[in-house]
């Protein structure tokens, strides 16, 4: 399966840089896709540079944060809420921390390390399932909740901003409460909803 899904992604890779050729070609824009070539990877290369400081940064306070403790405080902060979505999960403490350790990171908008700590939350589903050709209604859920996860500190995004010159890279925090929150309850009310009637 995940060799079909690599090729599909090579396939449409290469049909975008064929069209974008033939495209070229028919308008007479080969000297304008020559420069976008070269400077489009010189400017993904300057944004990489960007942001590895801001992912740096907050890497490492999760790093700290979890070495020192916090993230199990914050874990039984949340309790009540992942017992409430996860009710499977209430004698499940490792499942629970590393549930708690991905809406963490995904509060502070720090995609790329929520994306190891979900990793490591969906093993320690997967290890609690009963079926283990099938996703249950607990991953199910949380694959959801990473995916339309809500973000407090919009880090990520405000450095692709402030990357882009944003003279003000924080001034959309309000309408991201606003967006993620209404996701992520969409989210889950589908994903209830769906496994609820997939049992009928």
């Amino acid at each position: 399966m995940l060799f079909i899904k690599v090729s599909m992604i090579n396939y449409i890779w290469a049909f975008i840089i064929v069209f974008s050729f033939i495209s070229a070609v028919i308008t007479g824009s080969m000297q304008e896709l020559s420069s976008s070539v070269f400077s489009g990877g010189s400017d993904a290369v300057e944004l990489c540079l960007k942001l590895l400081g801001s992912l740096c940064l907050w890497n490492g306070v999760m790093n700290i944060a979890e070495k020192s403790g916090l993230c199990e405080k914050f874990a039984k902060l949340l309790s009540p809420v992942i017992n409430f979505i996860f009710p499977k999960l209430k004698n499940e403490k490792a499942a629970k921390n590393a549930i708690s350790m991905n809406i963490t990171a995904n509060l502070l908008g720090m995609g790329n390390a929520a994306t190891p700590l979900g990793i490591k939350a969906m093993k320690n589903l997967q290890g609690l399932n009963s079926n283990k050709e099938a996703a249950s209604q607990e991953m199910m859920t949380f694959v959801v909740m990473n995916t339309a996860a809500l973000r407090i500190i919009p880090s990520t995004v405000a450095a692709l901003r402030e990357a882009a010159g944003a003279a003000e890279p924080m001034d959309i925090i309000f309408c991201v409460w606003i967006s993620s929150g209404l996701s992520l309850l969409c989210g889950i009310a589908a994903v209830k909803i769906m496994g609820r009637l997939m049992k009928k």
